[in-house]
């Protein structure tokens, strides 16, 4: 008997057919970009004096709104506590959260939600009163410790308590505003959250310096945009979309000189990043010249970092574990080929 094969051009074709019809598709239709958001994180996501969302996850959705729309503002975003970030992406009211959300098993295998690419490596920590002269999270024993609820942070802490044999006294909240409010209230003796919300949280007190941020990292937090599960083309073009950001960096392609680049560069991987040479954007259901779109509107990562919570903020925060893999960081991204 004669072996029937399904052609391979025909699969692809019927692959790409059933992809088409989803989350993308109904962003161009709608014209807008629906963007999950925190409450209000300095250099990650805040309003800022104007009404106008600011920050590193909100720079990601602006550069995602350029490579759709040609416009960083076609955006509505949505602000949204630790407990209704997932759930908003699962029920359709975001296209993606992008807040502060930390890439876990039980999140991506078992809450609908699928984590694309890591933008901020990150870890747990504590902050307490200068005035109590401790040196470690460990001297917190018998602590009232501020904590956000339905968190991997409240896990965290209860992890770390088990582990060094000490007890904290939880007072926990349903969103990160209230906790920081009543730590400032003196509710608390610490908070406990990521160590980059934790510092910026401290430039919004009146005396900052009579806070300091105790050395115990007791975690890792990856953090990274989510969108739906079950929508790989989406997936795809959010996740290259920021492997795209770093990758400009890497190559030293920034907002001023994306136009330069895309014109004189006779780099092959800047040619394909930039939509000179091949079509790269078709796979994502985009132009050819998607990312050229996002980096022309919000620079490179490394531009993005810096303005947000780098040297060029009120953050002053240096790039550590964030810095490119060639320059003793962690961030090392599959290539654009």
């Amino acid at each position: 008997m004669k072996k029937i094969l399904f052609p391979i051009m025909a699969a692809a074709a019927f692959m790409a057919g059933s992809a088409s019809a989803g989350t993308l598709d109904d962003v161009k239709a709608r014209g807008q970009l629906n963007c999950g958001v925190s409450e209000g994180v300095p250099g990650f996501s805040i309003p800022d004096s104007s009404g106008r969302w600011v920050g590193l996850d909100v720079d990601m959705c602006r550069a995602l709104s350029s490579a759709i729309f040609n416009d960083d503002d076609k955006i509505k975003f949505v602000s949204l506590s630790s407990k209704q970030k997932i759930l908003a992406v699962v029920t359709g009211q975001v296209d993606l959260t992008s807040r502060t959300t930390t890439w876990t098993m039980k999140r991506d295998t078992k809450e609908g939600v699928d984590f694309t690419a890591i933008v901020y490596f990150d870890g747990q920590a504590f902050m307490a009163r200068k005035e109590l002269n401790l040196k470690s999270a460990t001297e917190l024993d018998g602590a009232a410790v501020c904590v956000t609820s339905g968190t991997t942070t409240e896990l965290n802490l209860a992890d770390f308590a088990r582990a060094n044999e000490i007890k904290f006294e939880p007072v926990v909240f349903e969103g990160k505003k209230e906790a920081v409010n009543a730590y400032k209230s003196g509710r608390c003796d610490a908070l406990t959250t990521d160590y980059s919300q934790l510092a910026a949280f401290r430039t919004t007190f009146p005396k900052p310096a009579d806070h300091v941020i105790l050395p115990d990292v007791i975690s890792k937090e990856p953090l990274s945009p989510l969108v739906k599960h079950g929508d790989n083309q989406w997936k795809d073009l959010v996740t290259w979309l920021l492997v795209g950001l770093i990758s400009a960096e890497e190559l030293g392609v920034t907002k001023a000189n994306v136009d330069d680049m895309k014109a004189n560069s006779k780099n092959p991987t800047i040619q394909r990043m930039l939509g000179v040479s091949g079509d790269y954007g078709s796979y994502i259901g985009l132009e050819k010249d998607w990312l050229h779109k996002a980096i022309k509107a919000t620079g490179n990562y490394g531009e993005i970092f810096d303005r947000n919570l780098g040297m060029g903020s009120k953050l002053k925060m240096e790039r550590g574990k964030n810095a490119l893999w060639n320059q003793g960081g962690l961030l090392y991204v599959p290539p654009l080929r």
